[in-house]
């Protein structure tokens, strides 16, 4: 069983699984003050709140879109692994053929979850990642990655419309009664879960046209089992993703 962890702009995921089970997924904030040893204090709590001993993991690996603290999650993982972690990133095997102008700017996440869904979901695939900025990317029939989209993230869009329009305040990202709100908030909560749904259904119709074939659609992401129910289009949930794939590229780098 390997620890797999994840960092991202607003949550970090951490993660104990190996080929045949997940023992457990969760998420913390990313919080760019904290110390390797406060890092590694919350480690040792999720390992001892699902009863994981450290003699239980045999490797760990991060990725990481903040290099403000990869190197601090890499210490504080240290101590609580006592074993070398491997970082995603430069001289690192993914088996990930990738067509971008320059490959070596896609984001660690990005690749961590294309492997994996090149080895669980047949081709071409189109994979959403909804966290901060919610991501499309596109993997053809001949696993190749070859781009996709960036856009505001729900949370992000949440947060503009609530600082520039006085008189409405904040709210949760909870499904409302009707589609039609009755009242400010219903409005709002509406507006933006379904523009959001129905975004991923438009982007997703319009990468099928210029591929020119249909595909599987995949989403991960902290904000994914919230928008996702209400698109129209078929799209698997698969929260573990991301993790799945960084257990792939562990295997493939294993000394």
């Amino acid at each position: 069983m390997i620890l797999a962890i994840d960092i991202g702009n607003t949550n970090i995921v951490v993660g104990a699984l190996d080929k045949e089970h997940t023992a457990f997924v969760e998420r913390i904030s990313t919080v760019l003050t904290k110390t390797e040893l406060e890092y590694a204090v919350d480690i040792k709590t999720i390992l001892d709140i699902h009863h994981i001993s450290q003699e239980a993991l045999t490797g760990c690996i991060i990725s990481s879109v903040v290099p403000q603290i990869t190197n601090i999650w890499k210490l504080a993982a240290e101590k609580v692994f006592h074993g070398e972690v491997m970082i995603l990133g430069p001289g690192v095997k993914t088996g990930l053929n990738i067509l971008m102008d320059n490959p070596s700017t896609l984001g660690a996440d990005l690749v961590a979850g294309a492997v994996a869904g090149i080895r669980y979901y047949p081709l071409p695939l189109i994979i959403i990642d909804m966290g901060t900025a919610t991501t499309l990317c596109v993997v053809d029939e001949n696993r190749n990655y070859i781009g996709g989209m960036i856009l505001p993230g729900v949370g992000i869009s949440l947060d503009a419309l609530t600082a520039r329009a006085s008189q409405l305040s904040g709210i949760g990202i909870e499904a409302p009664k009707r589609v039609i709100g009755k009242n400010t908030i219903e409005c709002m909560k509406s507006g933006v879960l379904y523009s959001s749904a129905a975004a991923m259904d438009g982007c997703i119709e319009r990468m099928e046209e210029e591929l020119g074939q249909k595909t599987t659609v995949v989403a991960t992401g902290g904000l994914a089992k919230k928008i996702i129910p209400y698109c129209k289009r078929k799209i698997i949930l698969d929260e573990e993703l991301l993790l799945k794939g960084l257990l792939e590229i562990y295997e493939k780098n294993r000394k």
